[in-house]
């Protein structure tokens, strides 16, 4: 009824991550990039050949943030969707992550530095300014929403997590409490070990 189409070296980290939060049974389905991940069969639930995706009860739900959100609000006895006081900052700093953070990432990564001109159509304006409010955000409090965990914190928390593993985002204080918060719970743990058990297979 729930299958995750992944590879353990990609995004497809963090639906594991999240399946897991949730506590719902769930098959795997492994994919290569260089064969099943452009084959047809895969093209045909996500034609962008691209991993995660999530098909449940027959729906296809692809996209890091969407998958989050869908699995909190299809599994609400996990607890991970927001409360209406939660709402506005859940949703604020999960698009935040999937929006500013990704793109200011990805650039830097391909060497692109927005001009003067140019930061002001690029969402996140610069890298060093994107940092600076994703580090403010996680100081204001333990968790990206408030005082406790929710399925945005999968999302945030593995930009913060794998961003300071990779080099992409630096080291500062409050992002690395917030990791050392996220990879201390039992689901994250449970996660990884299961993706660390396929990377030899990993192509």
């Amino acid at each position: 009824m729930l299958t995750l189409y992944t590879n353990p070296m990609s995004r497809g980290r963090i639906a594991r991550w999240m399946l897991e939060e949730v506590g719902a049974p769930y098959d795997v389905v492994m994919l290569g990039y260089a064969d099943s991940m452009k084959a047809p069969d895969y093209l045909a639930i996500n034609p962008m050949g691209k991993v995660p995706a999530i098909v449940h009860d027959g729906k296809v739900v692809t996209e890091g943030a969407a998958i989050c959100v869908y699995l909190a609000e299809t599994f609400p006895e996990a607890g991970l969707a927001p409360t209406a006081d939660e709402r506005a900052d859940y949703y604020r700093w999960l698009f935040f992550a999937a929006g500013p953070i990704e793109a200011a990432v990805t650039n830097r990564s391909l060497g692109v530095v927005p001009t003067e001109q140019q930061q002001r159509m690029a969402g996140y304006g610069t890298y060093d300014r994107m940092v600076g409010v994703f580090e403010q955000a996680v100081s204001a409090r333990d968790y990206i929403a408030g005082a406790r965990f929710t399925a945005a914190d999968v999302y945030v928390g593995a930009q913060a997590i794998w961003g300071m593993q990779f080099g992409s985002l630096p080291k500062r204080e409050a992002l690395v409490a917030y990791a050392d918060r996220l990879t201390a719970r039992p689901a994250y743990a449970r996660a990884a070990a299961m993706d660390d058990a396929l990377m030899p297979a990993a192509v």
